[in-house]
C-alpha cells in the first residue's frame, strides 16, 4: 500500500500545482469571477438542474471539482503576435541567430505556429464566467419566467452578487413564490360542429383539467394531443397553430378561467379569404406507383392492376408482387384518413430497404362534390437491385501477431418479387502466429475462410396464419440464414456451420420481440491433437503433475527438450498420461488427481464436437428516442432452450448412446440446456455534456438432461473493452480461480458497471468507470470450489475494476481508449484483494469503437 499512497501523493500534489494558476488570471480587475449560484426558493435551497439550467451565467465547467477547460483558456497569450515578437526582440541578436538557424521564412512559421497554439487554448478551452449585474439581472428574469410557467404568476425574484477572496465572487438567488394559480374552469369555442364532436368524444383525455395548477407546458402538450387528435380522426387540414388558448386571471383569487377557442380553417376559394369548417376525410382511392422516378414523372402507365381496393400503376412492367406492396401500405380506401396510418406506411416502406424514402401525397378527390373525400397516391423509387460492398482490416489479437482480414458482400433485393432481401457475403483472413500448429517457416501460417447467405422476408413465413396474434402494423420479418467457417492452423482448426430460422416484430415503437424458432450449430474440431500446443497453461499444469518427484511415469510419457529438461511429449505422451491416470497409478496424490480430473473434463469439453438445436425469445424496452437522447433506459430480456427437442425425438426412437451414456445423432453427443439472460441500461442526462450511465446483467445456463456442461459457444466469459476493463477477454474467472486458462468462461456471469461521462474539449469527452463481475460455473460438471457458486457468500468474489477513459466522438462513430485498474482481485487472498494490483504496470489498455452499453 506504501507505493499507491505515495502514487495518490504525488497526483494530488500536481494536482494542486496545477490548480495553483491563478483562476482569475483573465479576470478583469473591476470584474469577479462566478464561482457558484445559489436559489433560495422561499428561504430553502434548490439544487435541482432543469432550475439552475434557467440561468443566464452558469460557473466554469468542472472536472471533481476542477475547472480544467478555465485553466487551458488561461494559459493562452490573450495577444500572441506581440508576445512573440517582444520574445524574439528580448535578446540581442536572438532573431538573428534564429534566422540563420532556420531561416526567415521558419521563423515566421515559428511565429505562426505559437499565435495557432495559443487561439487553440482559446478554443479548447473556456473563457471566464463573470459574475455581473447583467447576467444577474437576466438569470432573475428568466427564473421568474420560469416559475410564471409553473403557475406562480405572482412570485418575486431577487438577486446579491456575494464577494469572495481573491476576486471570486457567488450569486445568490431569492425566489417568493406566493400562492400558485389553479385552473378553475374549462371551456371550449370550437367553431366546427366535426372537430367539436371529435374533441367531446375524446375530452376525459385532456391534459388541463379544472383543479390542476397552471402549467405552461400542460397547454403546449395539450395543443400537441388536439392536434393529433383531429388529423388522426379525419381532419386532414387541421394545424397546431389553429388552436388558441385564453385565460382569464382579473380578480378571480388566484384562479385560472380557460377557454379552448378553435376557428374555421382559413384557405382560399375562388380569390377570396375565407373560413370554411374543418370536414371529416375519408380515403377514396389508394394509388401505388411503384417504379416511379423523376425522369418517368411524364410517361404514361403502361402496366395496371387493382388488388382489393387497390391500385398498382406501373410505367413499365411491373417487378413486385402486389400483395408485398399492399401488406406495406396502412392507408386503405374507405376509411378515415389518419397521421398515423401515413407514418406507419412510411416506416414499413423504408424497413423493406427496397425503395427509396417514399413519397406519399393527397389530393382532393375531383370526383366528390362534398369535399369529404381525398385519393391517396404513393410514390416508390427502387433502389438498385444489387449492391457491393467490400471490406479490409489489419488486426492483432492473443491468437495472432499479425493478421489481415478481407471480405465482400452482394445484397439482391427483390429477389422473389415479395420485396425480400437476399445477402450474400463472404470472408478471409490470413495471419501470423508462434502459436500455429504447422508453421513451415511461412509468415503467414493461419488462416479463416467463411461464409454466409440470409434472405429477409418482410412477413411471417409460418404454416398457419397469424395476422390475428401479429397484425401487419407491429411489422414482422422472417429471416433464413446458414453460415459456415473454416479454420486453419488456428487453435483446433474449427469447422462450424449454422442455419438459423428467425421472427422478428415491434408491437410499439419501443417493444421489439425476436424469436429463433431454430438456431442450428455444428462445430467440428479438426485438429484435436493441437489442444495443449494452444492451451499452455493447461500443459503446464499437467507437465508439473507429471514430473513430480512422487509421481511414477515411465519414460514414455516424456521427450528431452535440447536444454536437457524432461517433458511430457505433445500430443502423444500428454493425452496418453492423461488417460492412463484416470484409473490411478502414478502414486498420486489425492490433490494431483483432483486436478486431473479437472484436466480431463476441460479438455474433453473443448474438445467434443458440439450439436446445437435451439429456440430462443428475446424481448427487448428500449425508451431511446434517437440517437443523440441521454436519457433512457434498456432492457433486454431472453431464453433460450436447446436439445429439448432432440432428446424426446431420441427416447422415443431409440438413438445410440456414447460410452458416458449420453444420446448421439450423427456421432455427436447434443447439448442439451436451458439458459437465461437480463441486460438493464440507464442513462442519466446531468445538463452540460455530463452523463451517467449504469448497466447490470445477469445470465445462467444450465446444463441438464443429455449434457453435463455448456458448449463453449454458448457459455459466458468475463473481461475486455466492453465488460470488466481491467481484465482483458477471458482472463477473469471463473470465481476466485484466478483465470488459470486461456479462454475462462462459465455458465454464470454477473456483470455491474457504472460510468460518468463528461465533456473535456470539444468533441473530445471523458469518463471514470467502475465495473464489477465475474463468472462462475453453476450446476455442472466443474467441481473445483474456487470456481463454483455455491452460495451468496461467493458474491465476495465479484472483480472490482476502476478507470478513466476517453473517447473522440467522429459524429458516425465514437473512439474510445479506456484503462482499467484492478482494485478489487478475487484471485488473491482475501486480506490482499484490495489494491493489490492497482498500478500500471498491471493496468489493462482498451480500445473500443463507441460506448461500452
Amino acid at each position: 500500500m506504501k507505493p499507491l499512497s505515495a502514487k495518490i501523493l504525488l497526483f494530488l500534489l500536481g494536482l494542486v500545482l496545477f490548480s495553483s494558476c491563478s483562476a482569475v488570471k483573465r479576470v478583469p480587475q473591476d470584474q469577479l469571477l462566478l464561482v457558484e449560484n445559489r436559489i433560495l426558493v422561499d428561504g430553502k435551497a434548490v439544487n435541482e438542474n432543469r432550475i439552475h439550467n434557467q440561468l443566464h451565467q452558469q460557473p466554469n465547467v468542472r472536472l471533481l471539482g476542477f475547472p480544467l477547460q478555465l485553466h487551458l483558456y488561461n494559459l493562452a497569450k490573450p495577444n500572441p503576435d506581440s508576445s512573440f515578437q517582444n520574445w524574439l526582440q528580448k535578446k540581442p541578436g536572438r532573431e538573428d541567430r534564429l534566422i540563420r538557424l532556420l531561416s526567415a521564412k521558419q521563423v515566421n512559421n515559428l511565429g505562426k505556429s505559437y499565435v495557432g497554439f495559443n487561439q487553440w487554448l482559446k478554443n479548447t478551452g473556456e473563457a471566464p464566467a463573470l459574475a455581473t449585474e447583467e447576467s444577474a439581472r437576466r438569470s432573475s428574469n428568466r427564473l421568474k419566467a420560469w416559475y410564471w410557467n409553473q403557475g406562480w404568476f405572482n412570485s418575486e425574484v431577487d438577486f446579491e452578487i456575494v464577494p469572495k477572496e481573491g476576486q471570486k465572487a457567488h450569486v445568490e438567488y431569492q425566489v417568493r413564490l406566493h400562492e400558485p394559480y389553479i385552473i378553475d374552469s374549462v371551456h371550449t369555442r370550437i367553431a366546427s360542429r366535426a372537430a367539436d364532436s371529435i374533441f367531446h368524444a375524446h375530452r376525459e383525455a385532456s391534459l388541463i383539467q379544472p383543479g390542476q395548477q397552471y402549467r405552461t407546458e400542460d397547454f403546449n402538450a395539450e395543443r400537441e394531443r388536439i392536434t393529433s387528435l383531429f388529423r388522426n380522426n379525419g381532419l386532414y387540414y387541421f394545424e397546431q397553430s389553429n388552436i388558441t388558448f385564453e385565460a382569464d386571471t382579473v380578480e378571480t383569487d388566484a384562479r385560472v378561467n380557460t377557454s379552448l377557442v378553435i376557428q374555421n380553417r382559413s384557405t382560399n376559394v375562388e380569390g377570396v379569404n375565407t373560413r370554411v369548417p374543418y370536414k371529416v376525410r375519408t380515403i377514396s382511392e389508394v394509388n401505388i406507383f411503384p417504379d416511379y422516378t423523376y425522369e418517368n414523372r411524364n410517361r404514361p402507365v403502361t402496366d395496371s392492376t387493382r388488388i382489393g381496393q387497390y391500385h398498382l400503376y406501373s410505367f413499365d412492367k411491373r417487378k413486385y408482387r402486389a400483395q408485398a406492396l399492399t401488406d406495406a401500405v396502412f392507408i386503405t380506401p374507405g376509411t378515415t384518413y389518419s397521421d398515423e396510418d401515413r407514418t406507419l406506411t412510411y416506416n414499413r416502406l423504408n424497413q423493406l430497404r427496397v425503395f427509396q424514402y417514399p413519397d406519399i401525397q393527397f389530393i382532393e378527390d375531383p370526383r366528390d362534390t362534398t369535399g369529404s373525400h381525398l385519393i391517396a397516391n404513393i410514390f416508390l423509387t427502387p433502389r438498385k437491385k444489387y449492391s457491393l460492398g467490400f471490406e479490409f482490416d489489419i488486426s492483432q489479437s492473443n491468437i495472432q501477431d499479425f493478421g489481415i482480414g478481407f471480405g465482400g458482400s452482394l445484397l439482391i433485393r427483390n429477389i422473389f418479387r415479395g420485396a425480400e432481401t437476399l445477402e450474400i457475403s463472404a470472408r478471409g483472413s490470413v495471419g501470423s502466429s508462434a502459436d500455429a500448429a504447422d508453421s513451415e517457416d511461412r509468415f503467414f501460417n493461419i488462416s479463416e475462410v467463411g461464409a454466409d447467405a440470409k434472405l429477409t422476408i418482410p412477413r411471417f413465413l409460418f404454416p398457419i396464419a397469424t395476422e390475428r396474434l401479429i397484425p401487419k402494423y407491429m411489422y414482422p420479418f422472417t429471416s433464413l440464414s446458414i453460415g459456415t467457417s473454416n479454420q486453419n492452423n488456428i487453435g483446433l482448426d474449427r469447422q462450424n456451420l449454422t442455419a438459423i430460422m428467425n421472427y422478428r416484430w415491434s408491437p410499439s415503437r419501443t417493444r421489439s420481440h425476436l424469436l429463433d424458432l431454430v438456431n442450428l450449430q455444428y462445430v467440428r474440431n479438426l485438429n484435436v491433437e493441437n489442444y495443449f500446443n494452444v492451451y499452455r497453461n493447461s500443459f503446464e499444469e499437467l507437465n508439473f503433475i507429471a514430473t513430480s518427484p512422487n509421481v511414477t511415469a515411465d519414460d514414455r510419457y516424456f521427450r528431452t527438450t535440447p536444454e536437457g529438461n524432461r517433458i511430457l511429449d505433445i500430443p502423444a505422451g500428454a493425452d496418453a498420461f492423461l488417460e492412463d491416470s484416470r484409473d490411478g497409478g502414478f502414486d498420486l496424490t489425492p490433490t494431483q488427481e483432483q486436478e486431473l480430473n479437472e484436466l480431463r473434463e476441460r479438455k474433453n469439453r473443448l474438445t467434443e464436437d458440439n450439436l446445437i438445436l435451439a429456440s430462443n425469445f428475446s424481448y427487448i424496452l428500449n425508451k431511446k428516442e434517437d440517437l443523440y437522447d441521454e436519457d433512457f433506459s434498456r432492457l433486454r430480456l431472453k431464453v433460450e432452450t436447446a436439445g429439448a427437442l432432440l432428446s424426446g425425438i431420441a427416447s422415443l426412437t431409440g438413438f445410440d448412446k456414447s460410452a458416458n451414456g449420453n444420446y448421439e445423432l450423427f456421432g455427436v453427443n447434443f447439448s442439451q440446456y436451458i439458459k437465461t439472460e437480463i441486460d438493464y441500461i440507464k442513462h442519466w442526462d446531468l445538463g452540460r455534456g455530463n452523463v451517467l450511465a449504469v448497466r447490470g446483467f445477469g445470465g445462467v445456463a444450465i446444463p441438464y438432461g443429455n449434457a453435463n456442461s455448456i458448449p463453449f459457444t454458448r457459455s459466458f466469459f468475463a473481461g475486455g473493452p466492453n465488460d470488466n476493463r481491467a481484465w482483458q477477454a477471458y482472463s477473469l474467472g471463473p470465481g476466485s480461480s484466478g483465470g488459470k486458462d486461456e479462454f475462462n468462461e462459465a455458465n454464470l456471469k454477473l456483470t455491474f458497471s457504472a460510468e460518468y461521462r463528461y465533456q473535456l474539449f470539444g468533441d473530445l469527452n471523458g469518463a471514470f468507470f467502475v465495473d464489477a463481475g465475474n463468472i462462475w460455473n453453476f450446476m455442472d460438471v466443474v467441481e473445483d470450489k474456487a470456481s463454483t457458486f455455491n452460495s451468496l457468500k461467493d458474491l465476495e468474489e465479484l472483480a472490482v475494476g476502476t478507470g478513466l477513459g476517453l473517447r473522440y466522438d467522429f459524429s458516425f462513430f465514437v473512439l474510445r481508449f479506456d484503462v482499467g485498474f484492478k482494485t478489487y482481485n478475487p484471485a488473491r487472498e482475501m486480506e490482499d484483494r484490495w489494491f493489490s494490483d492497482f498500478n500500471l504496470k498491471r493496468a489493462v489498455f482498451n480500445v473500443g469503437i463507441n460506448y461500452p452499453f
